[in-house]
């Protein structure tokens, strides 16, 4: 056992090593031990085998690991209550606010859907607004209005024609609020 000059107690070797294996004194200075080291490093080099074992892109042999096959239902998902479900969920919750605040602008901006042509307004359940009046109210709320229009067509909640809406060129494209 050792002592800095500061009165502190460094243990060099298990032999040195107490019961307990963190020592703290009135500085709240810290010295763990030896032996509580190596358990430590013992305990998380045995869940990193562990956790190697079911990742598809480590290079051991995995025997005993059955792969999820095509037609399960887990297939192409993350392992459930893993920090990339978790990521996946916030993601998820954080685009359907957005399609959400789309929604609601394409509503205050919109004007009413003419109802079979007859020239009378509709029954204010479908909104449209043109391209280029969404894009400029829009672009001071987000600049991924393209990609959030295509989740929200996913989604069958709008409509517009095309694949993809280009700015200048689709500026008079209709896009039709169902809700």
């Amino acid at each position: 056992m050792g002592t800095t000059s500061q009165g502190t107690t460094i243990i060099e070797t298990e032999d040195d090593v107490p019961d307990s294996t963190q020592f703290c004194d009135e500085a709240a200075m810290c010295i763990v031990s030896v032996k509580g080291l190596k358990e430590n490093w013992q305990k998380w080099s045995d869940e990193h085998q562990e956790y190697q074992k079911h990742n598809p892109f480590s290079h051991g042999t995995r025997p005993s690991v059955v792969a999820p096959q095509r037609r399960q239902d887990d297939y192409g998902k993350p392992l459930h209550g893993s920090m990339t479900e978790k990521r996946g969920k916030d993601a998820h919750t954080h685009i359907s606010r957005e399609v959400e605040e789309l929604c609601e602008v394409i509503r205050i901006i919109g004007e009413p859907a003419v109802k079979n042509g007859d020239g009378g307004g509709g029954d204010g359940r479908v909104v449209t607004v043109e391209f280029k009046k969404l894009f400029e109210h829009y672009v001071n709320i987000s600049n991924k209005l393209v990609g959030v229009l295509l989740r929200a067509r996913k989604q069958r909640l709008i409509n517009f024609e095309g694949e993809m809406l280009w700015q200048g060129k689709d500026d008079h494209a209709v896009i039709t609020l169902f809700r």
